[in-house]
């Protein structure tokens, strides 16, 4: 029993960390798109800090329940399609009713549905989907790997500890400052 609680513990452990990497490779794709098309920086997430957790979520969808349809890529196209505009609008509308607030606004673009998801952001979620199920995260998940072995387990999971601490508290004071505006 204490190695099946083990191993779920590592699987976790090793989510976070997952969630963690993207939210920050989102951070600086958002940024680095933010500042080819402004030409200035500006933080385009919606945490003080360099994260972007939409990124990391959306990751996380992928990891756990699009994963399984690698080996089918018209149908891990057309699921990532639906999943990730379902789920960019229900973000969307949740940071919209909560903070009163649009961190991205496609009203201008084609085929939009409330200005919350397009066709063709739409269709590049099936893009992304593809790349990543096939190409990045298996290339995350040996790179995590090759580091994780050479640092031992406590410590791993201390620092782990320590990043969601800083997460929750970014959360929290991202999450006033946005009230108080």
């Amino acid at each position: 029993m204490e190695d099946i609680e083990k191993q779920y513990k590592l699987n976790i452990d090793k989510l976070l960390l997952y969630f963690f990497i993207y939210s920050a490779l989102g951070w600086i794709l958002e940024t680095f798109y933010s500042y080819i098309l402004l030409g200035h920086f500006e933080n385009r997430g919606f945490l003080i800090g360099p994260l972007c957790p939409i990124y990391g979520f959306g990751m996380l969808i992928m990891i756990i329940w699009l994963s399984k349809y690698k080996d089918n890529k018209l149908k891990l196209f057309f699921i990532s399609v639906l999943v990730f505009s379902i789920f960019e609008y229900v973000v969307g509308y949740a940071l919209d009713a909560i903070f009163n607030l649009k961190w991205w606004d496609y009203t201008n673009d084609f085929l939009n549905i409330n200005g919350r998801i397009t066709l063709f952001y739409s269709l590049g979620w099936g893009v992304i989907g593809l790349i990543v199920i096939n190409i990045i995260h298996p290339f995350v998940e040996k790179f995590l790997d090759k580091i994780l072995d050479k640092i031992p387990i406590m410590i791993q999971s201390n620092l782990l500890k320590i990043v969601v601490i800083i997460f929750i508290i970014d959360i929290v004071l991202s999450s006033i400052g946005y009230i108080q505006k």
